[in-house]
């Protein structure tokens, strides 16, 4: 499988924190725009007339009251869009104010942002601002959490008319003044603000963005402060608060900032301590990952080939990996936080601190569910082992939960981590990355986590957090594992560090297998550093294999485990790699699941099939197996009905199978033509009419202008099908033989055309100036398009989805 054809996990994966914090991920936009959870504020425009409304008729006024209530509203929002007339509250009389504040049910917000005004004049020394903080923000901490903890049925029918007002009188852009002033100020001595007034502002700014429509972009829109707001992660006191709002302005920011552009970067990181670095990778996250467009299979090739011309230079996002890569001791420090145990932990002191007060990093408010539910299992579980004893089972949780409180904690912190780590091995400098995680070890670190934190056990109530459902992939437990099987998939995908997965006995193993098999041993497997490989009895490779084949059949990690499995196969291709995983009864477990349990998981089937093409692929013994396990005329039809049920998931094994059999029939081993007479499979494609059908079919459903990275294995696949028959000199029968099926579907030349439209696109697309022409060039031979060398310098491109999207690696094929 080459570079842009298919390794379906999707290709950006979403941090955990940001799914928690924004809701699931099947949500809409939302108040601070695209990312959030479901909208649930009304608009601007209704916001005001609901409080003019409110306000109700004055007594012998009529509707007169109502109406001079929508008027300063009106006036206030229009005043702020076009920068004439009214802009803030400061400019209404106070008289006015009052006398509106009681019906308009303002609360006495304009009042208080009128006096704030008043006491942060630029020669203020901020003395009282605190005070009237202190009064302003219970107002909209209560409505905040009414957002993040109320059932979402019911926060769609409410609404939350003090952060609208905050915002609509000015506040907002009053607290940034007041945050800012300092730098706005020439003299030496500048002004300085306290730490708990620097907390407050951004807690009330925070609380604003999450309920009142429009705030986090505004913020976004300018540069100036959001720079700013690093300078304020120096402050261990203010930092929480600080990342949090950063985090979420630039998950709306039209243009990703760019990493140079922040005062004195490389000093800033150095300065976190570890759990300031891990909090710190869920910005990161937004800068390194390229901008969500929306679904890669709904963006066509050539809409990506004409914005791949638009943008000629690297990303911001490529740009900022490379400014990573170039902080002293980064990389070391995260693969450290990502090996740490949680013994090795700082206590809970911190994290209790960070729970204290949930209402500004919201977050907590959904951790907290999820740790509550680990106390309650707990205290049933210890309650049934000594139900004579009450007190007992008090003291039981009383003890425990501090414990399960910091392996949530140290749960969150890993995501961010391992999702860094993930994008940047999939980056320009992936080999540069690759050498400092391994030589860091990372990959025996997991390994050692793998049971205790990483697959351990765990009751499925626990994994479902408040507002969500049991079908979210948003909770710690199932991430955690999501993003662990993609930096294994990334880690492993054509490169020769794949095989510190393995231990050393295990490596002794496969150079036993080429020794018995009389072929040379893999380079990699003797130049890897055995100090580096994983440690005790069972590598990381192996533990996967294990729990893979204990997962439930309607588990959503089976597609994640077998993306992750096939990476380590992908490649040049390797007897002794395969019969590695063929002696553990992989193959077994693949068509059990395909056939015995008959899967109905597009996804699923999809990641089974290209791993079992590539566990299969010129592996006589993989088919020798898979026909002792086929064996009846009713199993083997099942398969059949399971590949044809959709050639665009299944096409990867139609191929495998198409060189394999060609290679075989070149061999004249005894034990090679016994599996070729016997084997229901490969008697099954050496038939001239199924070939032509698989190809028939593989053509007709691709165009060019429907090919994406989903499809477009079908178009080479199809060309390897007549690559063979060229090679074989019957290339003009299968030309021929595709004109007869035209006139038999009385439709003469739509699918020649189509295939020549589609060969013209091929060599545009792959033969262009600005295309690495060197996987070309290794694919050109025949022999090296038979499977043995496939594009290796083709890497996977970071994803923008969330969900179950597909990276495809575009495996480059000589048009014939």
């Amino acid at each position: 499988m080459g570079a842009g054809e298919r390794s379906r996990a999707p290709s950006r994966p979403v941090p955990a924190a940001m799914l928690a914090r924004r809701g699931c991920a099947r949500g809409g936009a939302g108040r601070g725009g695209a990312g959030r959870a479901r909208c649930l504020c009304p608009s601007a425009e209704a916001m005001a007339a609901a409080a003019g409304a409110a306000a109700g008729p004055g007594p012998g006024t009529g509707g007169g009251r109502a109406t001079t209530t929508t008027n300063i509203l009106a006036q206030l929002r229009h005043g702020q869009l076009s920068g004439r007339g009214l802009t803030r509250g400061a400019q209404i009389t106070e008289a006015l104010l009052k006398e509106r504040d009681k019906q308009a049910k303002w609360n006495g917000i304009p009042l208080l942002l009128q006096k704030l005004y008043e006491h942060s004049h630029p020669n203020s020394d901020f003395s009282q601002c605190q005070s009237i903080l202190k009064e302003i923000s219970p107002l909209l901490s209560m409505e905040a959490m009414v957002y993040v903890t109320e059932d979402r049925k019911a926060a769609q029918e409410s609404s939350f008319p003090n952060t609208y007002t905050f915002d609509l009188f000015g506040g907002v852009d009053l607290l940034v003044e007041i945050l800012m002033r300092p730098t706005l100020i020439t003299q030496k001595k500048k002004q300085k603000i306290s730490d708990d007034l620097i907390k407050d502002c951004l807690s009330i700014l925070y609380n604003t963005c999450i309920c009142t429509e429009g705030v986090t972009r505004r913020l976004a829109e300018r540069n100036d402060f959001v720079l700013f707001l690093f300078t304020l992660m120096t402050n261990k006191k203010t930092f929480l608060q600080t990342a949090t709002l950063i985090e979420d302005i630039l998950g709306v920011k039209k243009e990703m900032i760019q990493l140079d552009d922040i005062p004195n970067l490389a000093s800033l990181v150095s300065s976190f301590d570890q759990q300031q670095l891990a909090n710190f990778c869920r910005i990161l996250a937004v800068t390194i990952s390229e901008l969500d467009t929306g679904s890669d299979d709904k963006h066509t090739l050539l809409a990506k080939n004409a914005q791949q011309k638009k943008n000629l230079g690297p990303s911001r996002a490529e740009i900022n990996q490379a400014t990573l890569l170039n902080i002293p001791g980064f990389i070391e420090r995260l693969c450290k936080l990502a090996t740490r145990k949680v013994s090795e932990t700082t206590g809970t002191s911190s994290f209790l601190q960070e729970l204290e007060e949930w209402y500004t990093w919201l977050d907590n408010a959904l951790v907290l569910d999820a740790l509550m539910r680990v106390a309650n299992e707990e205290a049933e579980q210890s309650s049934t082992e000594s139900s004579d004893e009450s007190g007992l089972a008090n003291t039981s949780t009383r003890t425990q939960l501090p414990q399960s409180m910091k392996i949530m904690h140290e749960i969150m912190y890993k995501l961010e981590v391992l999702y860094v780590l993930c994008v940047l091995l999939m980056g320009r400098q992936r080999n540069q990355v690759h050498k400092m995680i391994a030589e860091f070890r990372l990959i025996p670190g997991l390994n050692n986590l793998f049971d205790k934190l990483i697959w351990r056990k765990h009751s499925a109530s626990a994994l479902v957090l408040h507002g969500h459902n049991q079908n979210c992939d948003c909770s710690p437990d199932i991430t955690l594992k999501i993003q662990f099987l993609r930096l294994l998939q990334s880690f492993s995908d054509h490169h020769e560090n794949k095989y510190l997965l393995l231990n050393s006995q295990e490596l002794n193993e496969l150079s036993a297998i080429s020794h018995k098999a009389n072929i040379p041993e893999v380079d990699a497997v003797v130049n890897t550093d055995r100090s580096l490989v994983c440690d005790g009895k069972r590598g990381l490779l192996t533990r996967l294999l294990q729990v893979m084949k204990k997962e439930p059949a309607e588990s959503s990690f089976r597609f994640w485990q077998a993306r992750a499995v096939e990476s380590f196969l992908r490649g040049t291709t390797s007897y002794a790699d395969q019969m590695f995983l063929l002696k553990r009864g992989l193959l077994e477990h693949i068509l059990y699941c395909i056939v015995d349990s008959e899967c109905k998981s597009r996804d699923v089937l999809q990641s089974y099939f290209d791993l079992l093409g590539e566990l299969m692929k010129f592996n006589i013994d993989a088919f020798k197996r898979f026909n002792k396990y086929i064996n009846t005329d009713e199993k083997f039809q099942i398969f059949l009905n399971q590949i044809n049920s959709s050639l665009v998931d299944s096409n990867m094994l139609v191929r495998c199978i198409t060189l394999s059999l060609d290679r075989f029939e070149n061999q004249s081993d005894a034990k090679v033509a016994e599996v070729l007479s016997e084997c229901r499979l490969l008697s099954y494609m050496s038939q001239m009419s199924m070939r032509m059908s698989f190809l028939f079919r593989l053509i007709n459903i691709i165009h060019v202008q429907t090919l994406t990275q989903e499809n477009v294995s079908c178009l080479n696949t199809s060309l390897v099908i007549l690559m063979l028959a060229r090679r074989k000199e019957k290339l003009p029968f299968y030309l021929r033989t595709l004109q007869q099926m035209e006139y038999t579907e009385k439709y003469p030349g739509f699918i020649l055309n189509n295939f020549h439209s589609l060969l013209r696109f091929w060599q545009q697309h792959y033969l262009n100036k600005d295309k690495d022409s060197t996987c070309l060039e290794n694919v050109c031979d025949p022999l090296s398009m038979a499977g043995v060398n496939h594009s290796s310098t083709c890497l996977p491109v970071p994803c923008k989805n969330g969900r179950l999207g597909r990276e495809r690696r575009e495996e480059v094929v000589p048009p014939v």
